[in-house]
C-alpha cells in the first residue's frame, strides 16, 4: 500500500501503564500494517504524557472539546491541591460549563477550515483531521457509562456524560470532514441510562467497522449498533517489553499485586474495609503458600487512591511486611517486565491481567467490569475471576489457593492459546485497515 495519513483518537491518560500499552501497540501494528511511510498523529487530553513516550508521531494534538475531569486533574497538579479540595470541584465545573462554548466554537471552526479558511478555536487538530485518510479510535474502552460491579453515583454518571459527549463530537467532527473511522479493539457498555445509550449510537453508528476485544463487549453492540463490528482479543497480547526490571527476583514464589480502589465511587468506609480485607488475605497467603508480593501500581497519579498509594496503604496493615515490595515502575515497560517475572499475578486492574495471560502467568481477577469477565471467560479461566461485589476474605483466598493449586495446567493452557490469539488481533485489525482505506 501506499504512504497514508493515520490519526487516533479518543488517546487516555499516560499516568496509566495500561493506556500506555495500548497506544504503543496501536502505533506498532499500524506501521506494521501500513508501512514504516505511514504519519501518525494523535488527539489526547495528556499530550505531555504521550510526548514522553518518544513514539514515532508527527503531531500531538488536544482533543476538539476537552473531558472537564482531564483539565482539572492537570490543574490540580500544576497547583497542588487535590481532588476533595473546593478548587478541584470548582475546576472541574468550570470544565463542564465550557464544554457546551466549546461545541460552538468548534461548529463555526470546523466550517472554516472546511472551505480552506483558517479556523479559529482548535484550528491545527481540525485540519489535521481534514487531512488524513483514515481516523482511528484508540483501543481501550472508549464508549461506555460507568462499571458494571460498581455503584452507580451522580457525580460519577456526570463524568462519563462529559467523557462520552467530548468523544461522540470527535466522530461527529470526523464524520463532517467526511474521513472514515474505524475502532481498534474495545470494550463497550454498560450503559446505565438513555444519555448514555443515545451518545454512545449517535457515535458509533457513523463508523465503518468498530472492533470488541471481548465477548460480553459483542453481544451488547449487536443488541445495540448496526454498525460492522467484528470480534476480537485486547492489542495488549500484542505488547512486549525489552525493559529490565531493577530487582533480581530469583527462584522464590513471587507473586504479583496490582490492586486499584475507586475512591470516588466507594464510600470511604468501603474503601477503608477493601484495604483491610486485601491485606489479611495477603498475610494469610504467606502463611500458607511461603508468598513474597511484588507490588505492580499500574495507574499513579500523585492523587488519593491511586495505585500506589492504595499499595502502600495495604502494606501499613500487613503483619508481614518482610515479603512485600513495592516495584519501580516508570512505564508499560517496565510493568510488563515484572509481570512476566511473576509465578503468579493478583490484579483489580485489567492490563496487568491481560499481560500476566499473554506471558502464560496464572492470574487472579477482582473484577470491577465485565470487560475482565469477557476476557478470562475467552481463556478458559472463568473459575480465577471473582466480580468485585461478591468478594470477601475467604473467597479471594479460595481464588489464590486454586490458581496456584493449578499453576501448570493453566500456564500449558494459556501457552496453547496465546499463538492463536495473537495471529487473530494481528489479522483482525489488518483486515480493518485494509478495508477501510480500500472503501476510502
Amino acid at each position: 500500500m501506499g504512504s497514508f495519513k493515520v490519526h487516533l483518537v479518543h488517546v487516555g491518560n499516560m499516568s496509566n501503564k495500561g493506556s500506555q500499552a495500548l497506544l504503543k501497540s496501536d502505533v506498532s501494528i499500524i506501521e506494521e500494517v501500513l508501512g514504516a511511510s505511514v504519519s501518525i498523529s494523535v488527539s489526547t487530553n495528556d499530550i505531555q504524557g504521550v510526548k514522553k513516550l518518544n513514539l514515532p508521531l508527527n503531531g500531538i494534538f488536544s482533543p476538539v472539546v476537552d473531558i472537564p475531569y482531564e483539565r482539572a486533574d492537570s490543574l490540580a497538579k500544576k497547583l497542588n491541591y487535590d481532588r476533595e479540595s473546593i478548587r478541584y470541584r470548582l475546576s472541574a465545573l468550570a470544565g463542564f460549563v465550557m464544554m457546551p462554548v466549546q461545541l460552538c466554537l468548534s461548529v463555526f471552526s470546523a466550517l472554516f477550515v472546511k472551505i480552506g479558511i483558517r479556523g479559529f478555536y482548535r484550528s491545527r487538530v481540525l485540519e489535521n483531521i481534514k487531512k488524513c485518510d483514515l481516523v482511528i479510535s484508540n483501543s481501550d474502552e472508549n464508549f461506555k457509562e460507568g462499571a458494571s460491579f460498581l455503584p452507580t453515583k451522580l457525580t460519577w454518571l456526570l463524568t462519563w456524560w462529559s467523557i462520552l459527549v467530548s468523544k461522540t463530537w470527535d466522530v461527529l467532527m470526523v464524520k463532517f470532514f467526511g474521513k472514515p473511522i474505524i475502532m481498534f479493539p474495545n470494550s463497550f457498555g454498560p450503559f446505565k441510562t438513555a444519555v448514555g445509550r443515545i451518545l454512545a449510537k449517535t457515535a458509533l453508528n457513523r463508523y465503518s467497522l468498530i472492533l470488541l476485544r471481548d465477548g460480553i463487549s459483542f453481544s451488547l453492540a449487536e443488541s445495540m449498533l448496526g454498525c460492522p463490528k467484528i470480534r476480537t482479543n485486547d492489542i495488549v497480547w500484542l505488547f512486549e517489553s525489552n525493559a529490565c526490571p531493577h530487582a533480581k527476583l530469583g527462584n522464590a514464589s513471587f507473586v504479583g499485586v496490582s490492586p486499584g480502589i475507586y475512591s470516588h465511587v466507594l464510600s470511604k468506609a468501603k474503601t477503608e474495609d477493601h484495604i483491610s480485607l486485601f491485606a489479611r488475605t495477603l498475610d494469610k497467603s504467606i502463611a500458607l503458600f511461603g508468598f513474597h508480593f511484588v507490588f505492580l501500581p499500574q495507574y499513579v497519579t500523585g492523587f488519593q487512591y491511586d495505585d500506589l498509594d492504595i499499595s502502600k496503604m495495604i502494606i501499613a496493615e500487613m503483619k508481614n511486611k518482610n515479603n512485600v515490595e513495592i516495584a519501580e515502575i516508570e512505564n508499560a515497560d517496565d510493568l510488563k517486565s515484572y509481570v512476566n517475572m511473576m509465578k503468579m499475578v493478583i490484579s483489580s486492574k485489567l492490563h496487568p491481567s491481560v499481560m500476566a495471560l499473554a506471558s502464560s502467568v496464572p492470574t487472579v481477577c477482582i473484577a470491577y467490569d465485565q470487560k475482565q469477565v469477557g476476557l478470562f471467560e475467552a481463556v478458559g479461566l472463568a473459575d480465577c475471576v471473582i466480580p468485585l461485589h461478591a468478594l470477601s476474605e475467604e473467597r479471594l483466598l479460595q481464588k489464590i489457593g486454586f490458581t496456584w493449586g493449578n499453576q501448570e495446567q493453566i500456564r500449558k493452557a494459556l501457552a496453547a492459546q496465546s499463538c492463536s490469539i495473537r495471529k487473530n488481533v494481528k489479522e483482525t485489525i489488518s483486515h480493518a485497515l485494509h478495508t477501510a482505506l480500500t472503501k476510502k
